[in-house]
């Protein structure tokens, strides 16, 4: 990957963006992990006004530790970066004493789990239309097209996606060119969903390379009869995943009416 021309491609796409669409810049949900460090960096690239968004639910320390660092960092290297920090533990609190929270515990678990990343995006939203900014979406091809590892109308509700053509591994060149700091860099990826320090490996079962491989294989035709070991069982994870999640891949289904019945 020629990763310096892929980056100025990806600054002056965002740019010419926001310029057409009359916006003043963007506005970033930081977690402390490589995708949103990267997407801050290149948005701060532009020269356009940028806002990173700091917000905490019942955070793992090193996740707020690791996005403190980040934006420290931008801040030093770019004048048009600001941040903010939003405590959404509260709101999140007064939220479940509202809802019930009978049933499975696992399905309740992932279901407050969609919740927190639904309030971050309502965050986002509101301080994206009191600045006159868009919201820059994280996702990268593997989470956003291979197995759909993103919350409906959460972190999936943005209006652009500046590294959603690029595989994790590729995101990952991209950071170090990038200087994005070492501790996120080293760093396992994490959705940060669950108030823990579990990992996305830890939660899917395989790693992201192990899906890259197999996103790989999908698009070839592969199925999970042509391997054996790890790699069918890899291939078995990232099947399920990717037929799961098709409902957020996809468009909305729209109930079409025939022209006979108006």
């Amino acid at each position: 990957m020629q990763t310096e021309k892929v980056v100025n491609h990806i600054v002056n796409w965002l740019k010419e963006y926001a310029i057409n669409a009359k916006v003043n810049g963007f506005v970033i949900g930081i977690s402390g992990g490589i995708d949103s460090a990267v997407t801050s960096t290149l948005c701060a690239k532009t020269g356009l006004q940028l806002l990173c968004v700091e917000m905490p639910i019942h955070q793992a320390k090193s996740h707020v530790s690791r996005g403190q660092e980040h934006i420290a960092q931008l801040k030093q290297r770019f004048p048009n970066v600001s941040d903010i920090k939003v405590d959404l533990t509260p709101v999140f609190e007064e939220f479940k004493t509202e809802v019930s929270l009978e049933g499975k515990q696992s399905t309740v678990d992932m279901a407050l789990a969609n919740t927190r990343a639904r309030l971050r995006m309502a965050t986002l939203y509101y301080h994206a239309g009191l600045l006159g900014l868009l919201v820059a979406g994280t996702g990268n091809k593997v989470e956003d097209f291979g197995v759909g590892f993103y919350t409906k109308y959460g972190d999936g509700g943005v209006d652009l996606s500046p590294i959603a053509d690029l595989m994790k591994s590729e995101v990952y060149k991209l950071g170090k060119f990038l200087k994005v700091p070492e501790s996120i860099m080293n760093a396992a990826p994490s959705d940060g969903l669950f108030g823990d320090a579990r990992s996305d490996e830890d939660q899917i079962g395989a790693n992201y390379d192990e899906l890259e491989w197999a996103m790989q294989m999908h698009d070839l035709g592969k199925t999970a009869t042509d391997f054996s070991g790890r790699e069918k069982v890899v291939f078995e994870i990232f099947k399920r995943y990717n037929s799961g999640n098709k409902h957020k891949m996809t468009p909305i289904p729209i109930c079409e009416i025939p022209k006979n019945l108006k």
